[in-house]
C-alpha cells in the first residue's frame, strides 16, 4: 500500500544490547515536511540520513510532532529543531515532562534501578548516560483532541492516554490511515495494545484502543512494529473488543 504524503522511516541502532527498531513518519507537503517522533538519542544522524533519503535535506523539516514524553521519542527533538528550525508540537499533558521542567514518568530513580539492577556493566552505563540527562525541548504548540491539522490533506489529533497521560495518536482520513505511536504494537503483522510494561495506566490505554477502533482504518503504523495492512481495521476491532 502506497501512501502519497506518508513515508514511514526506520531507525535501527543497538541500546542497551538489544536490537532497536523505530518507525518515525514523515508527512511531505509542498511548504515542507512534519516529523513524526525523532528516536532515542545518539540516534540523530541515523534519523537525519532517513529524512534525507526521502526530502533532499533536514532543513525541509518545519514541524516536530512528539507523540508523547518517552525518551525515544523525544530523543533528537532538539536537534532537529535546532538544525532545521522546525516547530514542536505536543499534547499539553506532556509538555512539561518534554521541556525537562518534570522528570519523564518512566525515568524515575526507582524504576531505572530496578532496570539496571541486574544489566551488565556495558549496558548498565548506556542506559545511566541517557537517562542521567534527558533530552528535552521547547514545545511551541499544545495539541487538542480532536484538532485538525492542515497538514497531508487534514491530520486529526487523537489523545490516546494511557501509555503516558499526553499520548497522542495520529490520524489521515484521507489515506485510512492510523499513525497510533505506541497506542498500539505491530507483532509480524498482528495488531496489539501497547507493551504493559510500559504502560503506566493499562485501564486508560484499552479504554484508548476501543476508541481508535472507532475510526474507519485500512493501515496502522506502530512506533514498534510498523505498518499493518492486512485487516487493520477488523484486526482493531477485535483488539478493542478483547481489552472490553
Amino acid at each position: 500500500m502506497a501512501f502519497d504524503a506518508v513515508h514511514i522511516l526506520e531507525v535501527k541502532s543497538t541500546f542497551a544490547g538489544r536490537e532497536m527498531l523505530l518507525h518515525p513518519v514523515l508527512l511531505v507537503d509542498p511548504d515542507g515536511a512534519t516529523l513524526v517522533d525523532t528516536g532515542m538519542p545518539g540516534q540523530f544522524e541515523l534519523l537525519r540520513a532517513a529524512i534525507e533519503r526521502v526530502v533532499g535535506s533536514l532543513e525541509r523539516v518545519r514541524r516536530i510532532l512528539l507523540t508523547h514524553q518517552d525518551i525515544d521519542h523525544i530523543g533528537n527533538a532538539a536537534r532537529v529543531k535546532e538544525a532545521s528550525g522546525a516547530t514542536v508540537s505536543a499534547h499539553a499533558a506532556d509538555i512539561p515532562y518534554i521541556q525537562g521542567e518534570r522528570p519523564l514518568l518512566k525515568a524515575n530513580p526507582e524504576r531505572l534501578r530496578a532496570m539496571l539492577a541486574s544489566a551488565p556493566e556495558e549496558v548498565r552505563r548506556q542506559m545511566e548516560a541517557v537517562f542521567s540527562a534527558p533530552p528535552a525541548v521547547h514545545v511551541d504548540t499544545a495539541l487538542e483532541d480532536g484538532q485538525v491539522l492542515p497538514i497531508a490533506g487534514g491530520l486529526t489529533v487523537v489523545a490516546t492516554p494511557g501509555h503516558t497521560p499526553g499520548h497522542i495518536s495520529l490520524y489521515l482520513p484521507r489515506e485510512r490511515l492510523l499513525i497510533s505511536a505506541d497506542a498500539l504494537t505491530v507483532q509480524e503483522g498482528v495488531v496489539r495494545g501497547p507493551n504493559p510494561t510500559n504502560t503506566p495506566d493499562t485501564r486508560a490505554a484499552a479504554a484508548s484502543v476501543r476508541k481508535l477502533a472507532g475510526l474507519a482504518v485500512d493501515a496502522v503504523v506502530a512506533y514498534h512494529g510498523g505498518l499493518c495492512t492486512q485487516d487493520s481495521g477488523a484486526q482493531l476491532r477485535a483488539l478493542a473488543q478483547e481489552l472490553a
